[in-house]
């Protein structure tokens, strides 16, 4: 293809992917594309996939169809999990021109080097046992939250995960590499760096290090406001990381803690490394530390052999926890994984009801999260984007805070009081 074209991005699904999309998009650029919406007629539409939430195929053809609608003649390039899972399928869809899988996804520039719109579709997609090396990178586009790629792959195999098969095995740069990256994404504006990854409590290890040696040494550097740690396995979160968390200036006070099951027999049977016992005392030390931090939590429902007895016992166990809020998943079977062998499957409308029941448990949390700091006055990062007339942001405790627009510019941090919940779930708030 000739050089000078325009090449739109289309992500589906996690942070990390939307770090990749970043990584993927500036090797474009580096090459001579100019990024442009995926409405605006491009040349090159690269749609980045997911594997985990629901729906994967159409979703996949969905961005497929919204591709060729803005230009019938555009180069369509499918990347991600679902790529490196189903490469054969995601080729015979109508429009899909190139197939990459986990190994190939980053020599993007080259295949589009190769390539003619209108050949037969390509799918390469090698084993994904071969594919060894990291390649770090970091989101760009909102100046105000930068999500870091520190880690890829997983070595687990829970039962319901794909994950594996789709990204191979853990692995990460070494805390030097890692603590450039993130400077590079400092100089590029960002004033809140998230670090991202599949199991990024597993940083380090090829190297000899830690993931609480990375946090150590990013919170020395220069230029950023703030960190925070998206999801972490409890059975990874030591009670070292959770003391350091609470007297770092940067690190913000705040957690997700994959749960998945509130059933100790559930947990076993989905291959998870720890058990309620340990998750408990994992939120008790975080409370202990940081009386105010937010804890969000991750949660399958409807999982084989989840009775409505093991059910309850996951819903009296969350009520029982100090936690913020959850991210519900209703379980949907994924072909070799280990769960398709289990028994007792759970019909899907008992799935959506539990999801419902669970999620009405999250709002309660939330709102009690909420109000536990209303009238505190707390600094907020407020964000670029404006939604009628508001500017949103949030505290280091992650609570969304909405002030009028006029008041605040983007990409700034001030302290707000704290006034009163809005229905639709966020707080209004006045600057202090």
């Amino acid at each position: 293809m000739v050089l000078g074209q325009k090449a739109a991005f289309h992500t589906l699904g996690c942070k990390l992917n939307f770090s990749e999309t970043s990584t993927l998009a500036r090797e474009l650029a580096e090459a001579g594309y100019a990024r442009v919406h995926i409405d605006d007629a491009p040349d090159v539409v690269v749609i980045n996939t997911c594997s985990v939430t629901d729906h994967a195929d159409a979703k996949c053809r969905n961005a497929i169809r919204r591709a060729m609608q803005s230009n019938p003649d555009a180069f369509v390039v499918v990347v991600g999990c679902y790529a490196q899972l189903k490469p054969d399928e995601i080729a015979d869809i109508n429009g899909v021109d190139l197939v990459l899988g986990a190994g190939e996804k980053f020599n993007l520039a080259d295949h589009l080097t190769a390539a003619t719109k209108g050949d037969e579709a390509k799918a390469i997609a090698g084993e994904i046992k071969e594919v060894r090396e990291f390649i770090p990178g970091f989101s760009s586009g909102d100046r105000t939250r930068t999500f870091l790629k520190v880690q890829d792959g997983c070595n687990y195999f829970c039962a319901f995960c794909t994950i594996p098969l789709a990204r191979g095995r853990s692995r990460s740069a070494n805390v030097a590499n890692t603590v450039a990256q993130a400077r590079k994404a400092v100089e590029a504006g960002a004033k809140e760096i998230v670090l991202t990854g599949v199991n990024i409590g597993d940083f380090g290890t090829a190297h000899g290090e830690s993931f609480l040696d990375l946090t150590k040494a990013l919170d020395n550097l220069n230029g950023v406001e703030r960190f925070r740690i998206s999801s972490i396995e409890p059975n990874l979160l030591e009670d070292d990381l959770i003391d350091f968390v609470a007297t770092s200036s940067k690190f913000q006070p705040h957690f997700h803690i994959p749960l998945q099951s509130g059933s100790d027999e559930v947990l076993a049977t989905m291959r998870r490394r720890y058990r309620t016992e340990l998750y408990a005392s994992r939120i008790q030390r975080i409370h202990e530390k940081m009386p105010h931090a937010s804890i969000g939590v991750d949660v399958i429902v409807g999982f084989p052999g989840e009775t409505d007895a093991l059910f309850m016992k996951t819903v009296d166990f969350i009520k029982s926890l100090d936690i913020s809020y959850l991210h519900v998943f209703t379980y949907s079977e994924r072909p070799n994984t280990t769960a398709l062998r289990i028994d007792g499957v759970v019909p899907v409308p008992v799935r959506k009801e539990r999801n419902k029941t669970l999620r009405n448990v999250s709002l309660k949390a939330q709102r009690a999260h909420y109000e536990s700091h209303l009238r505190d006055e707390l600094p907020v990062l407020f964000e670029e984007a404006e939604e009628d007339g508001l500017r949103m942001g949030y505290t280091p405790n992650y609570i969304r805070v909405a002030v009028p627009s006029a008041e605040v510019q983007g990409n700034v941090i001030r302290p707000v009081k704290l006034d009163r919940i809005d229905p639709l779930g966020w707080v209004h708030g006045s600057l202090a």
